[in-house]
């Protein structure tokens, strides 16, 4: 403890020497963070020292927060309290020691002080409320502040405190989120315990009607309960009741301008107090006032918000009367608030903005309160196997989209006489030889066959400039397109090896149809005697008879007819074989041609 004294006196910020004054008191395990139970013995070590300097500021009679300060030549010594909680500060920063630490001594500290010097601490809360509410501080004593804040707020005075209050509650909404539930009233409690006392008994010599003084004060009995008016039938019939003789009351009686402009606000909002006297002397001064009366239209609108509040159940609902009398009712308070002077219509919207956004916090209640933190939205990586969405492009693809952007771009690529240019075959063909090449060592994904467009154009080329390769693209692919002089040796034997399955079916028909043509010439040709030796001409010599030096013997009549009736149907058998094999030859033909579109495409 004597080492920790003695730290309270050094110059310097606390960067320089609180992680050295820890080492030496506590010689710990590890140099720069405690284990538990080191935590636990510098807790027990800082709260005695905390203890025994606030004794000697109560006994010096020094507030607690400037005690130890004084003045040097050179500089001013900060107070000792101050000093010690800036050291243990530093230190649950940087997670040297346990961060609930510095919220312990907070709570001992308000714990042991008067509310005098409370408001002096807790100055010292806001100003390293940056601090206190960095995330790895927050999560460690969050509680212990939200305990601290509460147990100072049941201390203060709600009447004579009300500057204090409201400091704290708004440090607390400041340093928890906005998705806090601890600071949310979920069940929707009401403060039945705020009772409004005033005279039940007439006094002697008032000059007020007493009847009208209960009735005005007994609206705040239904103004501190609100869910009892929906519950109870009857209570709501009294409430409307006597919030009508109050409505003709204010409306009987409306406020000049004068009366507005001799009571200034700004300079009565400096003394606000949020409960009004209630003695009955006092009450034809209150109706005359402006404030008052603006107090007591506003908890009839926030009552009338409640009960059309959204989000409720059936069962608690208000019934359509029920609304009709809230509707009605509320219009009159508007016209009031509206006429109450000064700046009535400004004020009523002003009221109706806040009662509008109170609707929101009330959804956000009823929906359990989520969190208004939206986390980053992170991109999914595609799964194997899932499908893509094909994009979709101005002029239909990729190409013609590119096309139409450099054009306007490129106004003069038309008239560019090298923009028309056709590739020699083996120059284009050229990069997909190189991938073609083992030695290379190109991978398979990065060949120039997977490039549809690279393909097609290149089969173009082919057809134009060299119908040999061309042909082998049925067989082998787009890869038998290239050039052999192009490929290495390995893989040029691979393309030349086998012969052409198209080549073999060339010459299978060729024969085919040259058969087919010996019978039908067979068939066409006439039996002819041949003088002398009473042979059969040969098929080459009744393919020409014209061409013969035998001397036929001359047929009779019946014998040319039958001749030319032979020779008739020789010619229409010819015709109809030469008609199939010409259609045989269009649908080879097409098959072909679709067989190399398919392959391309």
């Amino acid at each position: 403890m004597e080492i920790f004294k003695q730290a309270l006196l050094k110059p310097g910020p606390p960067e320089s020497f609180a992680l050295q004054v820890v080492q030496e008191a506590i010689k710990p395990q590890k140099q720069t963070k405690l284990a538990q139970d080191e935590n636990q013995l510098l807790e027990n070590i800082l709260r005695k020292l905390l203890q025994e300097l606030v004794s000697c500021a109560v006994q010096s009679g020094e507030k607690i927060m400037h005690y130890g300060q004084s003045i040097d030549d050179e500089e001013a010594i900060q107070s000792q309290i101050p000093r010690l909680l800036d050291i243990v500060l530093y230190l649950c920063e940087k997670e040297h020691v346990e961060g609930g630490m510095i919220f312990q001594l907070l709570e001992d500290l308000t714990e042991m002080s008067t509310m005098r010097n409370c408001k002096d601490i807790f100055a010292y809360i806001e100003s390293k409320q940056d601090i206190l509410g960095k995330q790895e501080l927050f999560a460690r004593g969050k509680l212990v502040m939200l305990r601290t804040c509460n147990q100072l707020l049941r201390r203060l005075s709600k009447a004579n405190d009300v500057v204090f209050c409201g400091r704290i509650l708004m440090f607390l909404a400041h340093f928890f989120p906005l998705s806090e539930r601890s600071a949310v009233n979920i069940k929707g409690v009401f403060n039945t315990s705020n009772e409004t006392k005033y005279e039940k008994d007439a006094p002697e010599g008032i000059s007020i009607d007493f009847n009208f003084y209960k009735t005005f004060w007994s609206l705040q009995e239904h103004f501190c309960n609100p869910a009892s008016i929906s519950l109870a039938p009857t209570k709501w019939q009294k409430f409307t009741s006597n919030l009508m003789v109050v409505l003709n009351t204010f409306e009987a009686q409306p406020l000049s301008d004068e009366e507005g402009n001799a009571n200034n606000l700004e300079e009565e909002a400096a003394t606000f107090s949020i409960k009004y006297l209630t003695s009955s002397k006092l009450m034809g001064l209150e109706l005359k006032d402006p404030s008052f009366r603006r107090h007591i239209l506003v908890q009839c609108l926030i009552l009338f918000d409640y009960l059309k509040a959204p989000g409720k159940n059936d069962k608690d609902l208000p019934s359509d009367s029920m609304k009709e009398e809230i509707k009605s009712c509320e219009e009159r308070v508007k016209k009031l608030l509206e006429t109450t002077p000064p700046k009535g219509k400004e004020f009523l919207h002003n009221i109706e903005h806040i009662l509008e956004r109170e609707k929101n916090w009330v959804w956000w209640k009823r929906d359990g309160c989520p969190p208004f933190e939206r986390q980053p939205i992170e991109k999914k990586a595609v799964q194997d196997g899932a499908k893509k969405r094909r994009p979709r492009w101005r002029m239909g693809n990729k190409e013609l989209s590119q096309l139409w952007k450099w054009a306007d771009q490129n106004p003069n690529a038309l008239t560019d006489p090298q923009r028309v240019r056709t590739p020699a075959v083996s120059e284009y063909w050229k990069p997909l030889a190189e991938d073609m090449d083992s030695s290379a060592g190109i991978e398979a994904e990065y060949h120039h066959k997977n490039n549809r467009v690279y393909c097609w154009k290149g089969l173009r080329f082919a057809a134009r400039q060299d119908l040999d390769g061309f042909s082998r693209f049925t067989e082998y692919g787009i890869e038998g397109v290239v050039p052999m002089e192009l490929l290495p040796s390995d893989v040029r034997s691979k393309y030349q090896a086998k012969p052409s399955d198209r080549s073999k079916r060339a010459k299978k028909e060729e024969t085919k149809g040259a058969a087919q043509q010996a019978e039908e010439n067979q068939i066409a040709t006439p039996a002819s005697e041949i003088d002398g030796e009473g042979t059969r001409v040969d098929l080459e010599a009744s393919a020409a008879p014209m061409d013969t030096d035998v001397t036929a013997t001359t047929p009779t009549a019946d014998e040319n007819q039958k001749q030319s009736s032979d020779t008739d149907a020789g010619q229409e058998a010819g015709q109809s074989e030469a008609d199939a094999e010409a259609e045989a030859g269009m649908i080879d033909g097409e098959t072909d041609a679709e067989v190399d579109l398919d392959a391309v495409g």
